[in-house]
């Protein structure tokens, strides 16, 4: 089974809509990036993915790329450095053990959309949205081609 099938059209637009909901709250931009397996480290992988997806040419350097290769059962959730100058070490594990509970049951959409939304409410203290932010990224989900 391919990445994409693991999710029904109303569950992807689920997960959109996540993301569109959490950056009306914050200036910060989501990415959710999903394939079947990713060979090697999983950060590794999610840093090349942003890298790639272009999330470090947003207005303050506040991007997030959620990632998640549903075969290897590995996930990564990775902020651009405008975030990581402002917020701790441990700023993603609640939000990764959150999601990790309910990816423990195959309830992958419920996953992501709690951590979608947690960032969101995390980086508004951090990133508020001004009155004339943008939308710098697409929201649509990314499904990755095998490696």
């Amino acid at each position: 089974m391919k990445a994409i099938d693991y999710f029904t059209p109303e569950q992807r637009e689920r997960i959109k809509h996540a993301v569109h909901h959490a950056e009306m709250l914050t200036s910060g931009e989501l990415r959710v990036y999903i394939e079947d397996k990713c060979k090697g480290d999983v950060l590794d992988r999610a840093a090349f993915v942003f890298a790639e997806m272009l999330m470090h040419k947003t207005k303050d350097r506040n991007g997030v790329l959620i990632y998640l290769a549903l075969q290897d059962h590995k996930f990564a959730i990775i902020g651009d450095a405008g975030i990581n100058i402002k917020v701790g070490d441990d700023f993603w594990n609640k939000i990764k053990a959150d999601m990790q509970a309910h990816f423990k049951e195959s309830r992958f959409t419920d996953g992501l959309v709690q951590g979608i939304m947690e960032a969101g409410n995390a980086l508004q203290q951090h990133f508020p949205r001004a009155h004339d932010d943008s939308n710098e990224l697409s929201n649509d989900i990314v499904f990755g081609k095998d490696q």
